[in-house]
């Protein structure tokens, strides 16, 4: 992977950036994906932000390799301290927990604005990222499944709107996306069906272990977990 051919999990969050785009790519790592987006004229300028010192470097001299100092600017920060009110409008977040990114965008939610797009790619815990966009007044307007490497991944965009839209069955589809559950691609059942052999198991290990509360509670959501899933995949 370089700033000319990104992995399929990163191609597909480059293409849902508008072009001309103005781009923050937090946890931006090698600075790839900005590297690619300005290249290819997705975005007309990008920042990369890195919290850690290594990653750091290997963005400053990606984008010094790549030739574009006069367009990325590579800035360490925690999350989104590291762009300033209004200067971006279009954000993604990539191959990070929807735990972390759900508190990276609580946290910095006061430099959202004037952010119109954004690309968050979950490595698990969607429903999370989904969650905290449906609270703060972001519509998911696509999503996207893919498998590479033996992982899979999921893809959410999101724009500023009427965040209930999208959702018809409202649980269910926070935790499995209402786009990707309507589409119920080969993807999208080959993820739902792991989960599900995995819920069993540790619903089985919990039933063995005793009835505390706390083992009756996991297994209460679990069993309630499967049964949306099972009802998806019919």
């Amino acid at each position: 992977m370089n700033e000319f051919h990104l992995s399929k999990r990163l191609e597909t969050v480059a293409s849902f950036i508008p072009k001309g785009a103005v781009l923050a790519d937090i946890g931006s790592d090698h600075a790839y994906l900005p590297c690619y987006a300005c290249l290819r004229g997705y975005a007309s300028k990008a920042i990369a932000g890195e919290v850690a010192d290594g990653p750091l470097r290997s963005a400053r001299q990606q984008v010094e390799k790549s030739g574009l100092s006069h367009l990325i600017s590579v800035r360490k920060g925690d999350g989104l301290a590291v762009i300033d009110h209004g200067e971006v409008d279009c954000i993604t977040i990539a191959g990070m927990g929807g735990a972390l990114i759900a508190r990276i965008l609580d946290e910095g939610e006061e430099k959202l604005t004037g952010v119109k797009r954004l690309i968050l790619q979950p490595n698990i815990g969607a429903e999370l990222v989904r969650r905290w966009l449906l609270d703060h007044g972001w519509e998911l307007t696509a999503e996207r499944i893919l498998k590479e490497d033996g992982q899979i991944y999921e893809v959410l965009v999101a724009e500023r709107g009427d965040a209930r839209r999208p959702y018809r069955h409202l649980e269910a589809e926070l935790l499995l996306g209402p786009f990707l559950r309507q589409e119920n691609s080969e993807v999208f059942r080959e993820k739902w069906q792991r989960e599900l052999r995995h819920w069993k198991r540790i619903i089985a290990d919990l039933a063995e272990k005793g009835e505390s509360e706390a083992a009756r509670e996991k297994k209460r959501e679990l069993e309630k977990k499967v049964q949306l899933v099972e009802e998806a995949l019919l």
